[in-house]
């Protein structure tokens, strides 16, 4: 994959460990130590794997003996019951890290999965899908990671890379053009968007030259028209869609001519993928 991985990846994995492990496995225990062992991870459904950085990083910081040997990278497509990697290391190690290992790679998985989907529906169009900030508290830079996996595109990292204008800013500030303005002033080079309810509040944030437009729960007609009055613009905008997006009406929203649709059930309704480790 292209995606890079984030920088504070270890530091998301070392406080999963932390939370599962405490004061130390006393289940591993059980195991004598020195007793080596080998497992491998099956995936039993279809789906699109990432993680496995994040899954590598839970057994070095264990144990670093333990060594993965992968099958697939991240972003690769898997069918039912395919073998994802094959794990061989001190036993006590290869138990304690499993729950943490697979938790990140069902997670981010997930989301792939789910992101793999949406980039399909509107597979034929020039539209693409964006992630939102509705993530997992601590691990948003792994879920945005995974929707990159996924064939998706990152909206904003947080609220220090873009300025969003919405509703209550615009009040206030007195006019989408106040808002934008000061926007521009206090933030010069930040990209500025401004969310719209209706095609009056578009027009103001077209003459206002923002970066982006938000068309915040439009109707397919009202879609089409402000994609129109975009186009009519001396200065158009990138449009993005929002709101009671799913998979069933995302193809038709794309076809509207909109540039991007964000949809937050990539990261904010996950649905783990069913994975399994097994010791051989």
């Amino acid at each position: 994959m292209a995606a890079r991985l984030p920088g504070d990846l270890p530091e998301q994995v070392s406080r999963a460990l932390r939370e599962d492990i405490g004061s130390g496995d006393v289940t591993a225990q059980l195991i004598a130590a020195g007793t080596r062992a080998r497992a491998r991870v099956l995936c039993r459904e279809s789906a699109v794997i990432c993680g496995t950085a994040w899954f590598d990083e839970s057994f070095r910081q264990i144990d670093a003996a333990v060594s993965v040997q992968w099958r697939v990278a991240d972003g690769g497509r898997v069918a039912v019951d395919t073998v994802l990697c094959e794990l061989e290391g001190p036993a006590r190690a290869l138990l304690t890290g499993e729950r943490t290992a697979l938790n990140f790679l069902q997670l981010l998985s997930a989301t792939a999965t789910a992101t793999a989907r949406y980039v399909q529906a509107v597979a034929g169009t020039a539209c693409r899908i964006l992630d939102t900030r509705k993530t997992i508290p601590g691990l948003r830079t792994a879920q945005k990671y995974a929707v990159l996996c996924g064939g998706g595109q990152n909206h904003r990292i947080g609220l220090f890379d873009m300025v969003l204008i919405k509703e209550n800013h615009i009040a206030a500030a007195g006019s989408i053009g106040a808002a934008v303005s000061t926007a521009r002033a206090l933030s010069p080079g930040v990209p500025v968007e401004v969310e719209t309810e209706n095609l009056d509040e578009v027009a103001a944030a077209l003459a206002a030259r923002c970066d982006v437009i938000l068309l915040d729960e439009f109707t397919l007609d009202d879609l089409r028209r402000a994609v129109a009055l975009n186009r009519a613009a001396p200065h158009p905008a990138k449009l993005e869609a929002s709101g009671g997006v799913s998979l069933e009406s995302v193809g038709k929203i794309a076809a509207t001519g909109v540039d991007f649709i964000s949809v937050g059930g990539l990261t904010k309704h996950v649905q783990a993928v069913d994975l399994s480790m097994r010791l051989l």
